[in-house]
């Protein structure tokens, strides 16, 4: 038999290296749960007292799960509270970006856009478990990231830049990392029971929304129940012209209804240890009026085309929580094991007039559903002089996605078809779209953050090994597709690993400069694997199979200040990517698909997104503070020079605060030069908007928070560029360009009690 050769060898070694770390991360809570029991130390509040009957605040909290509770990971990231996104009235990931340069929330993909990169390209991560991206790239259900109340939330960390070595698949543009409520942040000191209230409106979308959360403790052991609701109508834009057709520049009108609903039971044992029970329930229906598609002569008439859009996503998950209470080799361990599902679904119920005259309706879902299990664990130990904080982390899932569209219409049962049926050759349903595939994945990861000179010079390397698999399965439905080739397309695995290294130096006790290199990873979705819907005579928009994982080097140097009146960071990258998965035209139209030719995804050799980030805030004055940020990231194809459209432009935000202990106000404005850097995207103006917020605590009402806001205060007509569709060949939109602009002015307003 052939031996091996070297680089197989050390392959091998690697897996079993990561393996044998995975295997005592299993083992680490059993041991930690064998170490001599230590009273639990009482909670405090801010002022170190006992808060029995305090106001509840809403401290940082380290996010459970293995990717957001490593140390050393991601340099630049920032990390919200509760508070501070209640005071600037932040409920959506739409708000965040107002405030944040180089964030944008993309409403066509339904993604957080980071350094350039979107969609699957950016982890979203809700208590240390993975949202999966869903997309079905036929009937446009698209999404993950906006699969969760803003209302539930308790922290949110953003995370800029590629780093696989922690995160695994998807971390290679950042990663949105938010923790849900849990009642000890009701509970603070002797507290037994806490309760959180919300209410709000905002005529951005003229909706209603309330959100409640109880909580309650007896002895060691810990409940709390929330839930939210909001209903709403269509985001404003500054279109004018109403009607139907392809010259309405209003807004479709729309209606949705938003439900959420958490409950989390935990129980403290003696010597740091937590075990915890979650709950969680997200439900989301957008129905629109599509006035954009109605003609007064068409197909469909005014009022004969509505869509729909939902999302629905569950979770149930235990998860244990070990915080050593004195100096152990066992410093912390977390641990979750987790079942959730996620359900997109795109709806259509119209009546068409002209070519295959009769009703026509159309539901199409997507679904992930799936078990899985992380953890990690950090040892803290000194070789002499160096100290070490190893941590190890091991990460399994195992699930399924399936696609599916039902619908009924007036064609024929069976083709082929001619005459008065001719369109029915475009209009394929009940059937699904790609096979069933059983998804399989593993990561172990392991880094060692080494402390010299008393722990002002610190070097992290850190490594994971990651491996995936994807296996279709023949099934009726997709036998029953139009696009159905009489073969399964073949399984898709990989491997990658994921190596980091980062140096901290502190120059002073408030300058701490750093360098990192980090790998990135992403694996392809099942979309972009076997997705293929079209027929024989018309188009084709098929999957590849062959698609190679995408991966990227990036470099990063920075600084950061945390002084006692001025913080600040400043970061410069550089990524490469290779085998970046990208859409392509493989055929014109013409032979057997006329209509379009085909469409799918192939890997791009070589790609590159280098900028700069920057962000400060200064007390000037006694009760008087300034903040500001700037991003820039320029992106192109290596190979052809290209442009890529998923690039933001140049952004600044900068604002201007007064706060005393009991009310404060703020004004910000986003700036936005132009974008024009584009391949064939839509080059969008430069813009300036203005916000004003203000909040209240008043003394009489103990616990009681007003905040309110005015939007683009000066009714500014603008572009956000991530936002409008690219342009078809002759430069045009499907639409005025008024109709995706941003919205016009607009107020919020909410209040907060708790006690």
């Amino acid at each position: 038999m052939t031996a091996p050769s070297p680089s197989v060898v050390r392959a091998r070694l690697l897996v079993r290296l990561s393996l044998l770390a995975s295997a005592a991360v299993v083992l680490l809570p059993a041991v930690a749960i064998a170490q001599t029991p230590t009273p639990a130390q009482p909670v405090a509040t801010a002022d170190g007292e006992g808060a029995g009957d305090a106001p509840v605040a809403l401290d940082p909290v380290t996010l459970q799960g293995a990717a957001p509770a490593a140390p050393g990971a991601l340099p630049s990231t920032t990390t919200d509270r509760r508070e501070t996104l209640d005071r600037a009235q932040v409920r959506s990931l739409t708000d965040l970006a107002r405030r944040e340069s180089g964030i944008s929330f993309n409403r066509r993909t339904n993604s957080v856009n980071i350094r350039g990169l979107e969609g699957p390209r950016v982890l979203t991560t809700i208590d240390g478990i993975r949202i999966p991206y869903l997309q079905d790239g036929a009937r446009q259900a698209n999404g993950g990231t906006d699969s969760f109340d803003f209302d539930s939330l308790s922290t949110l960390d953003l995370m800029r830049g590629a780093d696989s070595s922690t995160f695994g698949s998807g971390a290679l543009g950042g990663v949105v990392a938010v923790r849900t409520l849990d009642p000890e942040d009701l509970l603070p000191g002797d507290k037994t029971l806490g309760v959180l209230t919300k209410t709000g409106f905002d005529t951005v979308d003229r909706s209603w929304f309330s959100n409640a959360a109880v909580a309650t403790r007896v002895a060691d052991t810990f409940l709390l129940v929330q839930g939210g609701y909001r209903r709403g109508h269509e985001t404003d834009n500054q279109g004018t012209v109403g009607g139907v057709g392809p010259t309405r520049s209003e807004p479709n009108p729309q209606d949705y209804d938003q439900v959420s609903g958490l409950a989390k039971l935990r129980q403290h044992f003696d010597g740091g240890h937590v075990v915890g029970l979650t709950g969680e329930i997200f439900d989301r229906d957008q129905d629109f009026d599509g006035r954009t598609t109605q003609t007064l002569a068409g197909n469909f008439r005014p009022g004969g085309y509505r869509n729909g859009e939902a999302v629905e996503r569950q979770r149930v998950s235990l998860d244990y929580a070990f915080d050593a209470p004195e100096d152990a080799l066992l410093d912390a361990a977390r641990a979750v094991v987790y079942w959730q599902r996620l359900v997109r679904t795109a709806t259509v119920d119209a009546y068409r007039s002209t070519s295959v005259i009769g009703p026509f309706t159309r539901e199409n879902d997507v679904e992930d559903t799936g078990f899985g299990f992380n953890g990690d664990a950090t040892a803290r130990f000194e070789t002499g002089a160096v100290r070490h904080a190893v941590t190890a982390g091991l990460d399994l899932f195992a699930g399924e996605t399936t696609q599916y569209s039902a619908g009924r219409d007036s064609c024929p049962a069976t083709g082929p078809y001619t005459g008065r049926f001719f369109a029915c050759n475009n209009l394929h349903t009940n059937q699904a779209d790609m096979p069933t595939v059983d998804s399989r994945s593993v990561g172990v990861f392991v880094q060692d953050e080494i402390g010299f000179l008393d722990g002002h010079a610190r070097l992290t390397p850190g490594l994971r090994f990651d491996w995936y698999s994807e296996d279709p399965k023949l099934t009726r439905d997709y036998a029953d597709s139009a696009a159905f080739t009489g073969a399964l397309p073949p399984s898709s695995s990989d491997w990658a690993l994921s190596p980091k290294l980062l140096a901290e130096y502190d120059v002073t006790d408030a300058l701490t400069v750093y360098a990192q290199y980090a790998a990135g990873f992403r694996a392809p979705t099942v979309n972009e694997l076997y997705l293929r819907f079209g027929a024989v005579g018309t188009y084709l928009r098929t999957g590849n199979p062959d698609l190679e994982p995408e991966t990227s080097d990036g470099f990063e140097v920075g600084a950061r200040f945390d002084g006692e009146r001025v913080d600040g960071r400043i970061a410069v990258f550089d990524t490469r990517y290779e085998n970046f998965i990208d859409t392509v035209q493989i055929a014109p139209p013409g032979g057997l698909y006329p209509q379009a030719g085909i469409t799918g995804y192939e890997n791009i050799a070589n790609a590159r997104i280098y900028g700069i980030e920057a962000s400060a805030s200064v007390d000037i004055a006694e009760r008087w503070h300034a903040f500001a940020s700037l991003a820039f990231q320029r992106g192109t194809n290596e190979d052809t020079g290209a442009y890529l459209d998923s690039i933001p432009p140049l952004q600044a935000v900068l604002g201007l605060g007064y706060a005393t202990e009991t009310w404060g106000v703020d004004v910000s404005t986003k700036l936005a030069a132009a974008r024009d850097d584009v391949n064939t995207g839509f080059k969008a103006p430069g813009y300036g908007v203005v916000d004003l917020t203000g909040w209240w605590e008043p003394e009489q009402v103990k616990g009681l928070k007003i905040a309110a806001g005015v939007y683009n205060l000066f009714d500014q007509t603008y572009y956000d560029a991530l936002n409008v569709p690219d342009p078809n060949a002759a430069g045009r939109l499907a639409q005025p360009v008024e109709y995706y602009s941003e919205p016009g002015r607009s107020f919020k307003l909410t209040a907060t009690y708790a006690f």
